[in-house]
């Protein structure tokens, strides 16, 4: 039998009950999908700002609001941001709200370039947002 490959440890993940050998294909019904703790986060070290900081997956709404506002924000000539942008949306409280809204973008991104690259590298990967991703929507 190969060996899986395991996957990176992230802090607080949220689980599922455990399936049972032979479940892993069980057909899921709309309830089991929509119960599904299925939004990772992972708290970040941040000692330019004294702590740590939660970011987030995003939602597919959420994913589609972030790629809406690179198009529109290309379109009005003011592209810039990008990563305060980011953080802004993956940046959550305890309880899964944003810390920053749109209209902190700026203010976030006058904060520790060192900071926000360290943030913006973590909600990335768990997004699945590559610099190569924006450059993408900058051209459509």
């Amino acid at each position: 039998m190969a060996a899986r490959k395991k996957a990176p440890a992230v802090a607080a993940i949220p689980t599922a009950a455990p399936v049972a050998d032979g479940a892993r294909d069980a057909l899921l019904d709309r309830a089991a999908i929509l119960a599904a703790p299925d939004l990772a986060h992972e708290d970040v070290p941040v000692p330019e700002w004294g702590g740590v900081v939660r970011i987030a997956a995003f939602s597919a709404a959420a994913r589609d609001s972030f790629e809406l506002w690179v198009v529109q924000s290309r379109q009005k000539g003011s592209f810039v941001n990008v990563r305060a942008a980011l953080v802004a949306r993956c940046a959550v409280d305890a309880e899964g709200r944003r810390l920053f809204s749109d209209s902190e973008v700026e203010a976030l991104g006058a904060k520790s370039a060192a900071a926000l690259d360290r943030l913006f590298e973590v909600a990335g990967r768990l997004n699945r947002v590559t610099e190569g991703d924006i450059e993408d929507l900058e051209k459509n």
